[in-house]
């Protein structure tokens, strides 16, 4: 078999947007070096040092077969899942709040014995429900009012869901949907009323967080609202953390201080890989801190990197939503890519201290099981659109 041939057969496997294909097996690649680093030090008392870097890789492995599955399925069929995705995600955003388990600052749910964050599920059936929306309902302008509406009472209903489980995931997914509206051209007046409600929201949110002492927070323990006095404390702890090195108290904020020396110790290139100080230090270094040990390992070469295979992603799913036909499909690939990247953005922006502690992972690269399925699932998702965006013309530049 020629050299020529053994390609076209590779190109028949790996379908849609090379590019695409091409960051996901990126990320796939640091993330098992990474995790290797992070967690090495976790099975110390037993001796199993491959076994977390192990089940990671296997994760992964489902992950990307995740990923070449759905990305075989015509994306027209994606549509069936604005009822598929809130009758499964809905019940179990509910079913959390009774038998969830909490962990750390996030809750999950057994389903058939599998660990299972719901907010995940839900958050990708909102874009799905958005992206119809804004494809159906429509005018010549753009989204019309009614659009509007029925978007932001998916939004509410879904979001509001989500927050029970973690706030951070929802304010992310929200402002995924806001985006999404700008991009449907949704009426700019009901908008601008909805961005300045959302900024009096904010500011007062803040001040309450801030300013609100622990004796007034202490009194929703054991109520919904518990989780106002964690808020609270990470508004705090992120603007009123120590600037003086010789204030910094290792054993106060373990997270945010290990991430400071992450950063302040690594250079151009980094430690190299495997070669991580504050690992053995770092709680959750193989998750929601992961991209300060990429910065230590890796330096700012690899820190920059990250950043721009992320907006590449970004970058290419709008190429590729501009050549669709269809307004769906467009509206679904922008709303995908954007969920991956904000929240790549945010874990990325906690890590240097630039955004309060929200906990979310690195998509795809953080250690994790769902979250990687979920994630691979949407890049599926991406690269079965540009299938179908292959076959449109390319549209010509002024």
């Amino acid at each position: 078999m020629t050299l020529k041939a053994k390609a076209n057969n590779l190109g028949s496997l790996f379908e849609g947007d090379k590019v695409i294909w091409i960051v996901l097996f990126f990320l796939c690649a640091v993330s098992v070096l990474e995790v290797y680093s992070a967690t090495s030090n976790i099975p110390n008392n037993k001796g199993a040092y491959w076994a977390p870097v192990l089940m990671h890789t296997l994760y992964l492995a489902i992950g990307v077969g995740v990923t070449w599955v759905i990305h075989r399925i015509p994306c027209r069929y994606f549509g069936s899942l604005v009822v598929i995705g809130p009758v499964i995600s809905i019940p179990l955003l509910i079913a959390v709040m009774f038998a969830g388990e909490i962990n750390d600052t996030a809750r999950w749910i057994k389903v058939f014995g599998i660990s299972v964050q719901p907010s995940e599920i839900a958050k990708g059936s909102l874009v799905v429900i958005v992206a119809w929306l804004l494809s159906t309902i429509r005018d010549e302008k753009g989204a019309t009012v009614k659009s509007f509406w029925w978007i932001l009472g998916f939004s509410a209903l879904i979001c509001g869901l989500i927050v029970t489980e973690n706030l951070s995931t929802a304010v992310l997914t929200f402002f995924v949907i806001l985006m999404m509206m700008f991009i449907g051209n949704v009426p700019w007046r009901h908008y601008g009323i909805l961005l300045g409600a959302i900024v009096i929201a904010a500011v007062t949110g803040y001040i309450t967080l801030r300013f609100t002492p622990d004796s007034i927070l202490d009194q929703f323990e054991g109520t919904p609202l518990e989780r106002i006095k964690t808020w609270s404390h990470r508004v705090r702890d992120h603007v009123d953390f120590p600037t003086n090195p010789e204030e910094y108290d290792l054993n106060t904020n373990p997270q945010i201080t290990q991430a400071h020396i992450a950063i302040a110790t690594c250079n151009i290139v980094g430690r190299g890989p495997g070669n991580s100080i504050v690992r053995d230090f770092l709680p959750h270094a193989y998750s929601d801190y992961i991209y300060a040990i990429i910065i230590e390992e890796l330096g700012i070469v690899g820190c920059v990197f990250m950043v721009i295979f992320y907006i590449t992603l970004l970058y290419r799913a709008a190429r590729i939503a501009g050549r669709c036909e269809k307004s769906f499909p467009a509206y679904l690939m922008m709303g995908l890519a954007l969920l991956i990247v904000t929240q790549a953005l945010i874990n990325m922006a906690v890590a240097v201290d630039l955004f309060p502690v929200t906990g979310q992972p690195l998509p795809i690269v953080s250690k994790g099981g769902s979250s990687i399925m979920v994630n691979c699932a949407y890049v599926g998702m991406m690269l079965s659109i540009s299938k179908y965006a292959q076959k449109q013309p390319e549209p010509q530049e002024a």
